[in-house]
């Protein structure tokens, strides 16, 4: 139980965000795979799993033996609690314990991590880490952290981020690797390993 209560207090920040887009534009925090999805055919009758905002997707454990069947999309996905990534499109069966469960990050996104995990209100872009997975070359990605707006580009092999609000410090990692700012800094780059 701590360690999904100290995981739901890291993805405050993402939460956050995913709630407040279901209040101004009325797209669900829990979204049907086909709502992302809508021109992948193996979506279309997905019942046991979902998207929880725009970027990870759940499937939870339904058996007392821990296994799971689930789809992944297009894409190598990385999955959030460690391991390898996955490929798709395809069905991937996976056995789970009780301090794992399928969570998997979709390619191209940035995953803004808050540094607290005692507690779900705090401010979430003091000391917030943005996790970037598999950016491609020329990507840009725009991200909120509570009051705070991120925007991540890779160019080539370099992200590069930028803040509106630098007072707060804050970090990027990306392939195991991390960089932090201190307050007043408004821009970050990471070297990422060439490929």
């Amino acid at each position: 139980l701590r360690l999904f209560t100290r995981l739901k207090m890291g993805l405050m920040p993402y939460l956050y965000e995913a709630a407040r887009t279901a209040h101004t534009e009325g797209v669900p925090m829990m979204r049907a795979m086909v709502l992302e999805f809508p021109d992948d055919p193996g979506c279309a009758h997905l019942e046991r799993q979902y998207m929880l905002g725009p970027d990870l997707l759940v499937a939870p454990v339904f058996s007392d033996e821990g296994d799971v069947s689930y789809y992944v999309p297009e894409g190598t996905w990385t999955p959030y609690l460690g391991g390898p990534p996955v490929t798709g499109p395809r069905w991937v069966r996976e056995r789970h314990g009780f301090g794992s469960v399928p969570l998997l990050v979709r390619p191209g996104a940035v995953i803004p991590v808050g540094a607290v995990d005692d507690r779900p209100e705090y401010d979430y872009a003091d000391g917030v880490t943005l996790r970037a997975y598999g950016l491609e070359r020329g990507a840009r990605v725009s991200v909120r952290a509570g009051r705070v707006a991120f925007t991540v580009v890779r160019e080539g092999n370099t992200l590069r981020a930028s803040c509106d609000d630098p007072s707060a410090p804050w970090g990027l990692a990306a392939g195991g690797r991390e960089v932090r700012a201190r307050a007043g800094t408004g821009f970050l780059s990471l070297e990422l390993e060439s490929e």
